[in-house]
């Protein structure tokens, strides 16, 4: 089988190797119909991700059919696949949170991914794709961190909600929040995507200019700000866009340190919440809102190719991104 390869920062390709034969007891064999490329997938071919070695398969977006039935899944099923492998033992996998397990091993990032023909995946890392189509299962995934990400600030109704960042996990996250009853603005650089933002998805609340944000009935601020950015300097300014009584969630990874000013944190009583990976209840919130139509993924898919386009496609994708939400690949 080919499977998709970052064999270094900046070199991609696809490189042959032998169906896997070896099944673990408890694990089972999926076909990939479609994979997902997302944010770290680029940052991988661009050697910006911090918990990497190469070479790697990458893929962790990933819908695909059952090969061996398991866990009373039967055989040919259209899956999910929960790319987060958990230890199960260490103290927070004991603690239901296996999303942030000590020795996670998420695949296409710490183990080779599903940008492949066939992958043994943990059967408790399946999940049935019933009422979805194979492009929609592989969308799952990202919209999970969003939903997570939701989950986890405990928002009400009502509230007033700014994502800054409107690339696919931002957008995620905003789709959630507005479902959870909040009052959605976003913050991009990008006039392409906040256009995309309006156009594709009805957000009107949408700002380029950080300075225009705190004006009219919103200088008091916001209840909760998710940053969704990736970016070290936009996750320092956000601070002063929160609310006093408010929550801070940093859905995006840095490879930095972050620094902000103590005094106006606690006279804000701010939380910070790290939002990391997904739980089984966010990738099935996903799948019942994408069932419900409360989601569309034809207004999130924006290019879908083959696998032997990959390689000349995927260093034009990294380099401009500005008017692409999601790219998914089928096998």
């Amino acid at each position: 089988m080919l499977c998709g390869t970052c064999v270094e920062p900046g070199r991609f390709e696809l490189i042959e190797r032998p169906l896997p034969r070896d099944l673990p007891e408890g694990w089972a064999f999926v076909d990939i119909a479609a994979v997902g490329i997302c944010g770290t997938d680029y940052h991988i071919y661009t050697g910006k991700h911090p918990y990497l070695n190469y070479p790697r398969v990458i893929g962790h977006e990933l819908s695909g059919r059952l090969v061996t039935p398991v866990g009373g899944i039967a055989a040919g099923t259209l899956v999910v696949i929960n790319p987060y492998i958990a230890c199960g033992t260490c103290r927070a996998c004991l603690r239901g949170k296996p999303n942030c397990c000590t020795n996670i091993a998420v695949l296409g990032v710490h183990r080779d991914g599903g940008l492949c023909q066939r992958i043994a995946v943990p059967a408790g890392n399946l999940i049935a794709a019933e009422g979805l189509d194979e492009i929609q299962a592989a969308m799952v995934e990202f919209l999970a961190i969003g939903a997570h990400a939701v989950a986890r600030s405990g928002l009400a109704a009502g509230d007033r909600v700014l994502v800054t960042g409107a690339g696919p996990i931002g957008i995620g996250t905003a789709l959630f929040a507005r479902l959870a009853g909040a009052e959605v603005h976003l913050l991009d650089l990008s006039s392409q995507r906040l256009a995309l933002a309006r156009e594709k998805f009805g957000f009107q609340n949408t700002y380029e200019d950080m300075s225009r944000i705190l004006e009219g009935d919103r200088d008091d601020g916001f209840d909760t700000v998710f940053d969704a950015t990736g970016a070290a300097v936009a996750i320092e300014a956000g601070f002063s866009l929160l609310a006093h009584g408010s929550s801070y969630v940093l859905v995006s990874v840095v490879k930095d340190h972050i620094r902000f000013d103590d005094a106006e944190f606690h006279k804000r009583e701010t939380r910070i919440i790290g939002s990391r990976n997904a739980v089984q209840s966010d990738f099935e919130t996903v799948m019942a809102a994408i069932r419900e139509d409360k989601i569309s993924t034809a207004a999130l898919c924006s290019v879908i190719l083959p696998l032997g386009d990959l390689p000349q496609r995927l260093p034009e994708l990294a380099e401009d991104r500005a008017g692409l939400i999601k790219a998914v690949v089928r096998l």
